[in-house]
């Protein structure tokens, strides 16, 4: 099948990406609740705000020991601030420490600049859409021959 985005999971033997290293890689512990989905983290101040949005959060001790959880936004303002997409079970306490690995969209653009993994990308990005099949030639357009 073809399609424009990466049909590979970031960590997986097809992607080559080491989800184990620390450049993919934070630990932290929750700072404050912000609610049952966000909260304030310590530890991930070497980390710019996205890197772990689409990422994953394990949590590593407290009443969600062994959950894990997507991340929906990860953003770093005066405060490092991270969204889950599900609840943890249990409300995150402050004290909780987890581990979060980098995100990724599967875009060509992300695997190129974050991951300088290119050669392992696994989708089609230079696929023309659908707006190029349904396109006609038109006076004027600057690709037109003649």
């Amino acid at each position: 099948m073809f399609q424009y985005g990466c049909d590979a999971d970031l960590g997986e033997p097809r992607c080559g990406i080491d989800l184990m290293s620390p450049v993919y890689r934070g630990e932290g512990t929750v700072a404050a609740v912000l609610g049952a989905r966000r909260f304030i983290a310590d530890g991930l101040a070497a980390f710019a705000g996205g890197w772990f949005t689409r990422g994953l959060v394990r949590v590593t001790s407290g009443a969600n020991t062994g959950r894990a959880v997507e991340v929906k936004r990860h953003a770093v303002a005066d405060v490092i601030t991270i969204e889950l997409w599900q609840n943890l079970g249990a409300m995150p306490a402050i004290g909780d420490a987890f581990t979060v690995t980098a995100g990724c969209d599967k875009q060509f653009a992300t695997c190129r600049e974050k991951f300088a993994n290119v050669a392992n990308y696994r989708g089609f990005p230079h696929m023309p859409g659908n707006d190029f099949l349904a396109s006609y030639p038109r006076s004027g357009d600057a690709d037109r021959a003649g």
